[in-house]
């Protein structure tokens, strides 16, 4: 009998995937569950099982694209499990004497030709024509160079990343937030936040609060462009970007509208773990409705994030540092954070943009706002 092996259904907005690795030789004999091969889609990698024991066969390979519903081989359960039998040695070959034999000579012509001695001296006083090929590379490989070609998720974000650039009309707006009040809750809560909860209270569930109170001001910024129509979402699903070594993955925390600063930072701590492990799915990833990012992790200062389609909108959060600000009439050092909102000019205008960073920004320089839902 033969289970046939099926690529499966990996989320509503998935079609096709690109088999990236191998994990099972073929021919080889599986047990039920073992890992057989990995799929990579534009959004996760998916790991494919046997469905049952026997002997492996394959009709793909590696970097083929298949498609949900295809069957890419099967496991014929009827086979054993046959032990290898020892290799045998051939007989050693009688000995026969050495010919010595000349080494092949060396070209003196053509592409790619090393020059002799007898070449260089009967060239000399001729005068060398060069012929400009068509470069094949930009780069040409060297031997302090490495060369890879790019996962179908890299491949995915980079043509994504182009296609926001062209189709929308994007345009960034900056404020600075003062985080001397977040940061001095911080320091006093963290100890008891911890206890309580098993999570450090981070900077990300203050931020996901006051977008949400921003959105709910200024509902256009939670909206995006579906032909000729604006659609506005009625509900409050905020990505929140997690930077892994395959790429940027954007989990969603559903409702945050409604969860504590506490439920929050459980599910960025959760699909963090995830993202790094690869274990993060498409429904993570579908249905947000704004976006935030935070590159102050890695030290950014300042910067433009892009869009994160079909949304309209995205925040950049970066690194705090101490400065000189004017307070009252009066020059004080305060740790102070840049805060980007890229969005798109097409259906935001500037007015609205800038006023939603104005309210971000009054609601974080005092959180007690938030709890008015101000």
């Amino acid at each position: 009998m033969k289970a046939e092996i099926k690529v499966p259904v990996m989320g509503e907005s998935v079609s096709e995937a690109t088999i990236s690795v191998l994990l099972a030789p073929l021919g080889s004999y599986v047990t039920s569950g073992q890992e057989i091969l990995e799929l990579e889609t534009d959004k996760v990698n998916q790991v494919l099982y046997a469905p049952a024991a026997g002997s492996l066969s394959l009709t793909v390979e590696v970097g083929k694209v298949v498609k949900v519903g295809d069957v890419i081989g099967f496991v014929d359960t009827d086979a054993k499990v046959v032990e290898a039998a020892p290799k045998k040695e051939p007989p050693a070959p009688a000995s026969q004497p050495a010919v010595a034999t000349p080494p092949p000579p060396t070209p003196s012509t053509g592409k790619g030709a090393r020059k002799t001695a007898d070449d260089f001296m009967q060239n000399m006083g001729k005068k060398e024509t060069t012929t400009i090929e068509a470069p094949q590379k930009i780069i040409r490989d060297g031997p302090h160079m490495s060369r890879k070609k790019m996962t179908g998720l890299r491949k995915t974000i980079a043509a994504r990343l182009v296609e926001v650039k062209n189709k929308t009309a994007m345009l960034t707006t900056f404020n600075e937030i003062d985080m001397t009040s977040v940061m001095a809750i911080r320091a006093k809560e963290q100890e008891g936040f911890v206890k309580r909860y098993g999570v450090k209270l981070g900077f990300m569930s203050f931020f996901v609060k006051a977008a949400v109170a921003a959105l709910k001001a200024y509902p256009i910024i939670n909206s995006f462009i579906e032909g000729d129509d604006i659609v506005t979402f009625d509900t409050y699903d905020i990505g929140v970007a997690v930077s892994t070594e395959k790429g940027l993955f954007v989990p969603v925390i559903r409702s945050s509208d409604v969860k504590s600063y506490a439920e929050i930072e459980q599910d960025i701590g959760t699909f963090a773990k995830k993202a790094r492990e690869g274990g993060i799915s498409i429904d993570d990833l579908k249905g947000g409705s704004f976006t935030i990012t935070n590159g102050g992790v890695f030290g950014s200062l300042l910067s433009t994030p892009i869009l994160n389609p079909p949304q309209s909108a995205i925040l950049g959060m970066h690194s705090i540092v101490k400065r000189p600000v004017a307070l009252d009439d009066q020059v004080v050092i305060r740790p102070m954070m840049y805060v980007a909102l890229s969005y798109d000019h097409r259906i935001i205008d500037g007015r609205e943009a800038v006023l939603f960073l104005a309210h971000m920004k009054a609601n974080l320089e005092d959180p007690a706002r938030l709890l008015l839902d101000l």
